[in-house]
């Protein structure tokens, strides 16, 4: 992509950006959060719709001038609609964490009771980690996977629902493979009163692409961020019953934010309509089709998926319990190659964050690069051969160039038409 008026006004950052470029473009991305962008959805980012400024909603502005900006709105607002069968959508969310913040704000009150995943077990900062808003405005419940399967136990899920008695019942991961019973959720939360709240972030465009199930009508709201998996901009949105409408649209406005951001909310609208077509159905099957097989790959080498597999686009492995290698140390040894992934706890995981037991790989980048299941079996040759050779800084270095060679095979969009 060219950057004539960077270029020419801030050369420091536009030689910052044309190494980022050329990262991309060389190297692997397998965390399991990231995905490219298409050029729309670039052009629509750097749009003049950043000059406006637009606090309220459409037809409800707090500065005039914003007519067409309602226009982009309302479009974003109606294609989700689309996509999801919301009966109301609030797409102003600046990111995951201030969307989720919105969504107990609008229906909770400080201490109230949340159950939620565990953290350390797959759950998300902001579904009750004790440094995040969560933890610390509300009494957060965990619930956890069964220790012999690595899945939720929704038998569990429902004695501590029906014990503690909480007001809002949180569904959603950051990093779990398995797929989620948004019935029983439903059915849990309605016998003992609680509100159902699913955090899709990770899983929004496998749900739009039609093959994961929609929780939409059995959740009364659901988040998600629209970048990971749904292949969109960095920022979030918000879906829920329309009895739920305005409390979750105070609560974003003037509750938690000021101004929307009219350029990402453009961007957003561009994702939704790719994200209409029948092109992303395939592209959503293609991403679980290649999670399974760089899993089965990895398992044939010896390392241990958690949970066994996965339904979804991610993957657990218990690299120190197959390998004796640290989360840590894989994730600095495979950046070195040009590979990266993020470290990360398994359940039950007897080291600490910082330094874990496992670590989380994800395809939808790789497959938004046009990567097959055929490729999965050389990305899993690659990491296994860096992991092998961790202490060897020469076959790293010649690890480093297979990977380039690999991944110059799969052109990065909007870096390279």
């Amino acid at each position: 992509m060219n950057y004539p008026h960077l270029q020419t006004q801030d050369p420091d950052l536009y030689e910052i950006v044309k190494k980022e470029e050329k990262r991309q473009n060389e190297e692997i991305e397998l965390i399991a959060s990231e995905n490219y962008v298409s050029p729309a959805v670039l052009e629509a980012m750097g749009s003049i719709l950043t000059n406006k400024y637009s606090e309220g909603y459409p037809g409800k502005r707090y500065y005039g001038g914003n007519e067409v900006i309602d226009q982009a709105e309302n479009l974003a607002i109606q294609r989700v609609k689309d996509l999801f069968g919301a009966e109301h959508v609030n797409v102003q969310a600046l990111s995951g964490s201030p969307a989720n913040l919105a969504v107990y704000m609008a229906l909770l009150n400080p201490g109230d009771k949340v159950l939620g995943f565990s953290l350390d077990q797959g759950g998300h900062l902001s579904h009750g980690h004790p440094l995040n808003f969560s933890g610390k405005l509300y009494s957060i419940i965990p619930y956890f996977v069964k220790k012999e399967t690595e899945v939720i136990d929704m038998d569990e899920v429902e004695e501590i629902a029906l014990r503690e008695k909480p007001k809002m019942i949180l569904a959603g991961f950051s990093a779990y493979s398995r797929s989620l019973d948004w019935k029983r959720f439903r059915e849990i939360a309605d016998k003992v009163g609680a509100f159902l709240f699913a955090d899709i972030a990770h899983i929004a465009g496998l749900i739009a692409g039609k093959q994961l199930e929609n929780p939409v009508p059995y959740c009364d709201v659901v988040s998600t961020t629209t970048h990971k998996t749904l292949r969109g901009p960095r920022g979030a949105i918000i879906m829920c019953k329309e009895k739920f409408a305005s409390a979750v649209d105070k609560a974003v406005f003037p509750g938690v934010q000021g101004g929307p951001h009219d350029h990402i909310n453009a961007a957003k609208a561009v994702a939704f309509k790719e994200a209409l077509k029948p092109e992303f159905v395939e592209y959503s099957k293609q991403v679980i089709q290649n999670a399974r097989k760089l899993a089965e790959c990895l398992q044939v080498k010896g390392y241990r998926i958690v949970s066994g597999g996965t339904d979804n686009h991610l993957m657990l492995i218990d690299l120190f319990g197959s390998k004796q290698v640290t989360g840590k140390e894989a994730e600095k040894t495979l950046e070195k190659v040009g590979i990266s992934i993020n470290k990360n706890m398994i359940p039950f995981d007897p080291r600490k964050p910082l330094d874990p037991s496992g670590i989380r790989l994800g395809t939808p980048a790789l497959t938004t690069r046009g990567c097959k299941e055929a490729d999965m079996q050389t990305v899993a040759d690659l990491i296994d051969e860096a992991l092998v050779n961790r202490a060897n800084d020469n076959k790293l270095i010649e690890i480093k160039e297979k990977v380039k060679t690999f991944a110059l095979k799969f052109p990065v969009p909007g870096i390279n038409n």
